[in-house]
């Protein structure tokens, strides 16, 4: 395929274009810098070193032999997205290109207004591009989990048949989410569906749990091609953010009761679960939706699996409740169906012992650059 990935310089968007690109595909990735930028700003840099794009691409080409197509631009000007897509006429186009910290969307009116502008634009951009020049092109944008929050009801895979003063019908899944950037997502899932039943897109939208992991079959060739690791408050992902603070000596910060459960995914099951999303494009005028995890665990059990193995290693982890910054229910229903990638062929890669003894000694490898201030909450979702 000729595949397009928007956001290729992320946490997911590089080890995406790597994966791709190893499969045989032809991959050009786009990205504007913005995660880095904000990274900079709120002194979120990543743990592990991450060249630039160009230079990833040039370090890849050099082990693998294999090209990957960079360009630095901003899908969130039209005329210069239109331009890509016009040109590449890409097969399926990953959409990666949005800020997505919810903390750093809660932080104030410019940051929200940041986080806003740059993930609907850029949505809306793609569409608009896509109309125009590439109609049968496939989309696979990555959505969030966090788009449903945590209903009282099992969360169905995207959509809800429902039957009402005696007639039936299937509408999209009641949305609730817990923070801008989860409500931005929402947002593109609408624009999506309006795009897709009037026009007839080919849509698959990935409902994605939070993820975690540094190692890929790509990264693992040169510690240049691994993935931002990011571990602050602002970035990095709760168990990327435990397993930091197991190796830094620093109490794993549970936020509140700890209790908030959700679904899990190791970061080479999402590079699975989009390519099977890829090799099984959805059909004209279809919205296709996924819910995107393996394992579901509470916040408590990930901060127990963290100090039973890093203890193991001989580093004395202790855990932490603190006050919870979020606004959240911190204990839940919560039972997901996700059986849709599971039956084009996902295969877990779950989270046992010797991932996160795994994780955990790669971390300990960058011990001096770890920065325990940035470990502690800054955001607060009520003033």
């Amino acid at each position: 395929m000729n595949v397009l990935i928007l956001g290729g310089d992320g946490y997911l968007g590089w080890p995406t274009a790597m994966h791709f690109a190893s499969l045989g595909h032809d991959v050009h990735v786009v990205d504007n810098y913005l995660r880095r930028r904000i990274a900079q700003e709120t002194g979120s840099e990543p743990l592990l070193p991450t060249p630039n794009l160009h230079d990833r691409a040039e370090i890849f080409k050099s082990i693998t032999g294999i090209q990957i197509g960079v360009t630095i631009g901003d899908c969130c000007d039209y005329r210069t997205l239109e331009k890509f897509v016009r040109e590449l006429q890409p097969d399926t186009i990953i959409h990666y290109a949005e800020q997505p910290s919810a903390p750093y969307s809660m932080m104030g009116f410019e940051q929200a207004s940041q986080t806003f502008k740059n993930n609907l634009t850029a949505t809306f951009n793609l569409i608009w591009a896509v109309l125009e020049n590439a109609p049968n092109c496939h989309i696979v944008k990555l959505g969030t989990m966090g788009e449903y929050g945590t209903p009282n009801i099992d969360i169905e895979e995207g959509w809800l048949d429902i039957e009402h003063k005696g007639r039936k019908d299937r509408v999209l899944f009641p949305r609730a989410a817990g923070s801008l950037y989860h409500t931005t997502k929402v947002l593109d899932t609408d624009l999506l569906w309006f795009y897709v039943r009037t026009y007839g897109l080919r849509v698959t939208d990935l409902m994605q749990g939070p993820v975690y992991g540094i190692h890929t079959s790509q990264s693992d060739m040169d510690e240049r091609l691994f993935p931002n690791f990011h571990y602050d408050d602002i970035f990095g992902t709760v168990l990327n953010r435990f397993l930091t603070q197991a190796v830094a000596g620093v109490p794993l910060t549970v936020y509140g009761k700890g209790g908030q459960t959700r679904g899990y995914l190791n970061i080479l099951d999402t590079l699975q679960c989009v390519e099977l999303a890829a090799n099984n494009p959805a059909k004209n005028g279809e919205l296709r939706i996924f819910n995107q995890l393996t394992e579901v665990f509470t916040v408590n059990e990930l901060a127990e699996k963290v100090q039973r193995v890093g203890n193991a290693m001989g580093l004395n982890v202790q855990v932490q409740n603190i006050d919870n910054p979020r606004k959240e229910h911190e204990e839940h229903y919560y039972n997901v169906v996700s059986t849709g990638l599971k039956d084009l062929g996902l295969a877990p890669n779950l989270l046992t012992d010797n991932v996160l003894s795994g994780m955990l000694g790669t971390v300990r490898q960058y011990r001096d650059r770890i920065d325990s201030r940035k470990i502690l909450p800054r955001v607060k979702w009520k003033k």
